[in-house]
């Protein structure tokens, strides 16, 4: 199996999002490997800003690692770093994230996540990049109801800016690997959580609001399902996809194409637990972990939002020789043990 011997394979990784919540782990994961990284992030204020710094400064020692600060959409710095750093693998992992964030700053998510991602994909081309992994979403299921959510499965309805433009990416990634042969692989994640994570997201807020003992806003009325996946297991499942390149499907059809894989070398894989929990169990199991009890304001759907997601893994497992397996108890854990220690 190609992860299996891909360590010594590539060792030059361009890892964009560095100073974000999964960048940074997998850039830590590659350098602890003995990988040279360049980790570019324009440092935005979307959330916490000292946040994103703390986590650079725990990679800026390493001597295997670079960092350049600048925006993606400026495609001249695009092509010069790429050309001066000449990466063999990709991990584009930068992007405007968040689904209500969407709804009222559209125009971000389109410098972010379109005009960026093509910058990226000519710098993949031109540079003869070998490998490109980026993230995309299980957001692009949006108005999908089949459970689980499988590679194959119609991703044409998206409910929220976001997902469109997670989707627009496969559909750029599949056409440069149609046309220039690059090889490509997108990644959805599916509610990555646990230490040094998103601020923004609930798991976050919640523990944030119930230590200073405010009420926490609970949508749907709690009716909701997600499929919580663990950061190390997230970057599991990064690494070695990166070192497993995407190759042409040589049973792939036209008359009846699979939406996952290509006559051309491209591939999208499923990266979560694959083991929806309930909003509110969640919410107990953070509050048996913090020791407190959350007082519940109990509100409608947001929209964008959709009221499950679950994640079938049998390809991640065929393929790349991985699935997540950390429960939510667990990861919980450890995510309130770091919370008090970076937040004392």
């Amino acid at each position: 199996m190609g992860a299996a011997n891909g360590l010594s394979q590539f060792n030059r990784y361009v890892v964009t999002g560095a100073a974000g919540f999964v960048g940074y782990h997998v850039a830590a994961r590659l350098l602890g490997q003995g990988h040279e990284v360049l980790g570019i992030d324009n440092v935005n204020d979307y959330y916490d800003v000292a946040l994103k710094r703390a986590r650079l400064e725990r990679l800026t020692p390493h001597e295997r690692f670079r960092f350049a600060e600048f925006d993606l959409a400026d495609r001249a710095r695009v092509a010069a770093e790429f050309e001066a750093f000449a990466p063999q693998v990709v991990i584009h992992l930068a992007a405007q994230a968040g689904v209500r964030y969407s709804l009222t700053h559209p125009h971000a998510y389109v410098d972010s996540n379109l005009v960026a991602f093509v910058n990226v994909l000519e710098s993949c081309r031109r540079g003869g990049v070998q490998h490109l992994v980026y993230a995309s979403s299980s957001s692009v299921y949006g108005a999908n109801t089949t459970i689980p959510f499988a590679e194959q499965h119609n991703v044409d309805h998206p409910v929220s800016l976001y997902a469109a433009t997670k989707k627009a990416n496969e559909l750029m990634a599949h056409t440069y690997s149609h046309l220039y042969r690059l090889p490509t692989t997108g990644l959805r994640f599916f509610t990555v959580y646990g230490p040094w994570g998103r601020p923004d997201m609930a798991y976050f807020l919640f523990t944030k609001a119930i230590l200073a003992g405010k009420p926490i806003n609970v949508f749907n009325n709690g009716d909701m399902r997600r499929d919580f996946t663990y950061i190390d297991d997230v970057v599991e499942g990064v690494v070695r996809t990166a070192q497993r390149v995407a190759a042409p499907n040589p049973g792939w059809s036209g008359a009846q194409p699979d939406p996952a894989t290509s006559n051309a070398p491209y591939r999208v894989y499923n990266i979560g637990n694959n083991q929806p929990v309930e909003l509110l169990r969640m919410i107990q199991i953070l509050e048996d972990a913090l020791g407190v009890k959350a007082e519940r304001n109990l509100l409608p759907m947001q929209p964008g939002d959709v009221p499950e997601t679950y994640a079938n893994v049998i390809a991640l497992a065929q393929h790349v020789g991985f699935r997540p397996s950390t429960s939510l108890e667990k990861g919980l854990g450890r995510f309130v043990e770091w919370y008090r220690w970076y937040y004392g």
